[in-house]
């Protein structure tokens, strides 16, 4: 397998659900075993839905954002945009080090060490760094 094909397929496993979980894709169909015949098929819309969607924090978000942006551009580019966001929001700065380390795990599976480690800079600390570490050591 080539490498832009590795790349893409990395790329679509990680951005596919993602984009399905974002975009509240809901399917229910009537199956053919149920109990009674006359029962109505459930849909998203119906007034009876049991729960609601469960609403995703505002660190899950940028965490999210970030991992599609280092994908598609580069981890600098992330990185700068974490930090910004940090500095504009400060609800966000005791996240700050875990979307990091996610990053740095993110650049080593989609970069290799030496590489994702070349991005390294002092956003949250070192958390990059030690994220790059961690993902390093673990492979």
């Amino acid at each position: 397998m080539t490498h832009s094909a590795r790349r893409i397929g990395r790329t679509l496993a990680f951005v596919l659900p993602v984009v399905l979980v974002l975009s509240g894709t809901l399917a229910v169909a009537r199956v053919p075993w149920a109990t009674s015949p006359d029962t109505q098929a459930l849909t998203a819309s119906s007034k009876a839905a049991s729960a609601p969607a469960k609403s995703r924090t505002p660190q899950d978000i940028l965490r999210d954002k970030l991992l599609v942006e280092l994908q598609e551009k580069d981890p600098g580019i992330a990185l700068t945009h974490l930090q910004r966001e940090v500095e504009a929001r400060p609800s966000l700065a005791k996240h700050c080090m875990a979307i990091a380390r996610a990053l740095g795990r993110a650049a080593v599976q989609h970069y290799g060490p030496t590489r994702a480690q070349s991005f390294s800079r002092p956003v949250c600390d070192t958390s990059f760094a030690y994220g790059v570490s961690q993902q390093t050591a673990g492979s």
